[in-house]
């Protein structure tokens, strides 16, 4: 395997990474799958290269714009959407899975209607000549991808085991009905968990557009690709993701490599059949404290 090879497993297994933190935070915190993930991603990095490209914005002035609306979209999501839902049909989850897809495809399509149903080109935030490593070379979007995804898995683990509010996030992580009983702010850290997930997702849409770029159809892909990588490496620790993030990445890009152009999607549909299968927890599980 050559060395750039290596280099685009590390830069696809970043975005595969924070995508699935984003699904572990709101899991923990809400204990919902929130399916609407990708859109936050996709709305961030088209927000961003629409205003940079359209309106002529600072490079770093749009993706604050465009972390902002990520942020927005998921508060919205638990106010708006899962709340009243679980409120009114007594915490149902498969009415608030449902009412998650709608949303997903709902901000796909507004987003085409707003910013254009055409591709968009991602716009790196930082600008500098590629580091040699070797015989390969890693770019500018390529390294401030990776020192972000470093950086946001460090101070997330950070939080959780340091700070009040991460711990009572993985207390509710534990046990909900738990926390509840014992008086902690369970829709406090709720609200929490969703804001910083669509924090995460809208780092990682805006930072990993520049590969392929983005259109408003980009959402449902991404939300599979985070989801995956979140079966693939487990609930039980927030370094999970990163591990399934890069797996995942792995078959994506070494499948066509030896097997054919043909042979990635029908790779990592083998691999979430096995572990759906055989290993439906992930390769790290959770151990309840009690």
């Amino acid at each position: 395997m050559s060395p750039q090879l290596f280099l685009s497993i590390i830069e696809v297994g970043c975005f595969f990474s924070l995508l699935a933190l984003s699904f572990l935070l709101v899991l923990d915190g809400a204990a919902v799958f929130n399916f609407a993930i990708g859109p936050y991603a996709m709305a961030a990095g088209l927000a961003t290269s629409w205003l940079v490209t359209r309106l002529g914005y600072p490079v770093l002035a749009a993706a604050l714009a465009g972390l902002a609306i990520a942020v927005v979209l998921a508060a919205v999501t638990d106010v708006a959407v899962i709340r009243p839902i679980e409120a009114r049909l007594g915490g149902a989850e498969l009415p608030a899975l449902v009412a998650v897809a709608a949303t997903l495809f709902l901000i796909e399509q507004a987003a085409g209607t707003i910013f254009g149903r055409g591709d968009f080109p991602g716009q790196p935030l930082l600008g500098f000549e590629p580091i040699a490593l070797g015989s390969a070379a890693m770019s500018a979007p390529q390294v401030t991808l990776l020192v972000a995804t470093v950086a946001v898995f460090a101070l997330v683990a950070w939080w959780l085991r340091a700070s009040r509010t991460g711990r009572m996030l993985r207390a509710v992580g534990d046990n909900k009905h738990a926390a509840q009983l014992l008086g902690l702010p369970v829709s406090r850290i709720r609200g929490i968990a969703f804001i910083l997930s669509g924090l995460i997702a809208g780092l990682a849409g805006l930072l990993f557009a520049h590969k392929s770029g983005v259109s408003f159809t980009s959402g449902l892909q991404w939300t599979l690709w985070g989801f995956l990588a979140l079966v693939i490496g487990g609930t039980g620790s927030v370094w999970a993701p990163l591990i399934g993030g890069m797996l995942l990445a792995a078959v994506q890009i070494l499948s066509p490599y030896y097997f054919g152009s043909a042979a990635a999607d029908y790779a990592i549909l083998l691999v979430a059949l096995l572990f759906f299968a055989l290993r439906p927890s992930g390769l790290i599980t959770r151990k309840v404290r009690t």
